[in-house]
């Protein structure tokens, strides 16, 4: 069988299914449809998913990195996360929070971790699943856990890991967060909540209410993929609001790329130049606000 084509609406099918509105039967079914046959929709749906064996770009064993498993004080209870530390720093670094996507604390997302500590970060990926006892190896298990979580507690937890990062020995006290897809909603969450949040970056995620976007303290920049329009249709009100309050943000639309265009497991939605620019204004936006 020659390659498939992948079309947008079978990556638009995908996404509802990552963002539970459509579940795997349903997803696989319209994804026949589709691709016009079983064969064909089993050939495509791997390219459409992340690829754990792709997750992979900076080794856990960089030697340029000190990392390890830490558990700590959350808002109630404790919560589990990956650290990555610059090992030969200097002085006191910047801290950033890495929040997850859907799938929680997995190998991608820890990845990121240490490739955000390699840009001079102490670098912490929460596990906001550890309340339901951590994210497990299985993604679609992960992904419906999340239905369950308490998300006044789960701000919370983002708030304790904030303090945490702020009152850790190796960093400076300045905290940000950078999160993607239901980390991205976690990221504008938290700086609702967070008045204490030094900078926050989210890519593809839910916006703030307008309501509360008044609280918000930290500078912003929010990422989107042109193509997103589940996320998009909530940036007009989201930037409004943002204007009206006088806040401090960027807002980046990158032209035909899809939701998790950062995802670099996931061949079919992740976009390299995009990604490689948003990431480096990322790094930017955090060393000016955090330093």
């Amino acid at each position: 069988m020659d390659k498939p084509t992948i079309t947008q609406a079978m990556i638009d099918a995908y996404d509802e299914y990552t963002h539970l509105t459509l579940d795997r039967r349903g997803f696989m079914q319209k994804l026949t449809s589709l691709a016009g046959s079983g064969a064909a929709a089993a050939v495509i749906m791997p390219m459409l998913a992340a690829n754990s064996a792709h997750a992979t770009i900076v080794p856990e064993a960089d030697d340029r990195l000190t990392v390890e498993d830490v558990t700590y004080p959350g808002g109630a209870g404790e919560m589990k996360g990956y650290l990555a530390v610059p090992k030969d720093a200097t002085g006191k670094l910047p801290a950033v929070i890495v929040i997850h996507e859907n799938r929680g604390l997995n190998a991608h997302i820890r990845d990121v971790t240490r490739r955000m500590a390699l840009e001079g970060f102490v670098a912490l990926a929460p596990d906001f699943l550890s309340p339901n006892g951590g994210t497990p190896a299985n993604e679609d298990e992960a992904r419906n856990m999340f239905q369950s979580l308490d998300m006044v507690a789960t701000v919370a937890n983002g708030e304790a890991t904030r303090a945490f990062l702020a009152g850790h020995e190796k960093t400076n006290g300045k905290v940000g967060a950078i999160g993607f897809c239901w980390g991205g909603g976690m990221v504008n969450r938290m700086a609702v909540a967070s008045p204490e949040l030094g900078a926050g970056v989210a890519y593809y995620g839910a916006q703030a209410p307008a309501e509360d976007v008044p609280k918000i303290k930290a500078p912003l920049m929010l990422h989107y993929g042109g193509l997103d329009e589940r996320i998009n249709a909530g940036i007009d009100a989201y930037k409004a609001a943002l204007d009206a309050n006088g806040k401090t943000y960027e807002l980046f639309i990158y032209d035909g790329v899809n939701h998790a265009f950062n995802n670099d497991t996931s061949a079919a939605r992740y976009d390299k130049a995009a990604a490689d620019l948003a990431w480096s204004r990322t790094v930017a936006f955090l060393k000016k606000n955090l330093a």
